[in-house]
């Protein structure tokens, strides 16, 4: 186990994932499409936020518990569904879920991963969650939607801003592939990363396990690749919500709300709660950060359905302003990947106890005892976006 006490921030983590993890995995995960003028907003919007520093309040007694979808979270926090998480670190999947459920947060397994949903749910908590992507092929996610039941995950995460694929210039330049193609620019690459390439060759988890074996046709990665390209619906709809719904059975949670309205067609869904998100910048370059967007959704909708919001957090003030904007929960993606990809299960655990710490101080300054007395009027007037 590494003494990872001199860790004391999420940059510190990225730039240790930058070090050991593959260039074409690490950009993968830490890019945006097109300018990437979203995937920066995402992060410098919350800078702008100022907060109210509070003095002779008590300050004993703190908790940052509450609930996401009626479930006990040791702090607002979940992490998010990324695909080739397996690829930042051997196993990844696994290792996260591990690490979430140590915690006593939730764990979101993307479509797009590594691990299977049998493999991880070995090892998740109860806050195992999975991520559905809808294809074209309807009898795969039915199928899909049947093992994620079986695995017993108790909440379904539909992502819906991902019909289609916006352009990620730095996956086209590395020529991204699951396991990365031989060339001479990915070997002499790899032979840089000998930690990860250890790890590698000491798993049987280097394909997509959700669709290798299980989608008709895909029987190996040669064959991925060209159903993948195929498969991704551009023709989803509200409809399709209601149908995924009715199959699934349990609570649904929709992702990828950038809008007042479609946070309003959300909500009379049925759904349980709507994640206000532009998939980390990674879609309509162009778009609001979120953060931006949340507080007129938070006002349009929040009563109707619980709002939660996720790009550019990395770190528990980032958490605090998201709450202090109505925002129930949050979720991490890039802020669990470096931590995965620099110490594995290690890594994740320290980037939650960042996260956590940095939230329950920063929390009390502002005169706060309690997650749940968090909200607006802890932040400075004039810094933060209106409804």
């Amino acid at each position: 186990m590494p003494n990872l006490s001199k860790v004391t921030c999420i940059e510190d983590l990225r730039v240790v994932a930058r070090r050991r993890v593959p260039r074409m995995f690490y950009d993968y995960a830490d890019s945006g499409s097109y300018t990437e003028g979203t995937y920066r907003s995402n992060t410098a919007d919350f800078q702008g936020i100022k907060l109210r520093q509070r003095v002779a309040v008590n300050m004993e007694g703190r908790s940052t518990r509450t609930t996401m979808v009626g479930q006990d979270v040791a702090m607002p926090v979940a992490i998010a569904p990324t695909g080739l998480t397996g690829m930042q670190h051997a196993d990844g999947e696994i290792l996260g879920a591990r690490a979430a459920k140590a915690f006593g947060i939730p764990f979101t397994l993307s479509t797009m991963s590594i691990c299977s949903i049998e493999d991880v749910a070995q090892h998740a908590g109860p806050g195992f969650w999975f991520q559905l992507y809808v294809m074209r092929d309807r009898d795969y996610i039915e199928r899909l939607i049947d093992r994620a039941k079986a695995a017993g995950c108790s909440a379904l995460q539909l992502t819906l801003d991902l019909q289609i694929l916006g352009q990620r210039h730095k996956d086209i330049k590395n020529g991204l592939s699951s396991p990365p193609k031989p060339t001479l620019a990915n070997l002499i690459n790899l032979a840089t990363k000998p930690h990860w390439c250890l790890g590698m060759l000491g798993t049987k988890r280097r394909s997509f396990g959700n669709i290798v074996g299980h989608a008709k046709g895909v029987g190996d990665m040669s064959s991925l690749a060209s159903w993948t390209a195929e498969q991704f619906d551009p023709q989803l709809n509200w409809g399709d919500v209601e149908w995924i719904k009715k199959r699934w059975g349990g609570k649904l949670i929709l992702k990828g709300i950038m809008d007042a309205e479609d946070a309003r067609l959300a909500a009379n869904s049925g759904a349980d709660a709507l994640i206000v998100s532009n998939h980390g910048g990674r879609q309509l370059d162009g778009a609001p950060s979120s953060i931006a967007a949340l507080p007129a959704i938070a006002e349009a909708v929040g009563k109707d359905i619980e709002v939660w919001m996720d790009g550019g957090i990395r770190s528990g003030q980032d958490v605090l302003k998201a709450r202090a904007l109505g925002a129930r929960g949050t979720l991490i993606g890039r802020s669990f990947l470096y931590g995965l990809g620099a110490y594995g299960e290690a890594g994740v655990t320290r980037a939650l106890e960042i996260i956590q710490k940095e939230l329950d101080i920063t929390m009390a300054f502002c005169g706060r005892t309690h997650i749940d007395q968090v909200d607006r009027s802890i932040l400075l007037p004039g810094t933060y976006p209106l409804a």
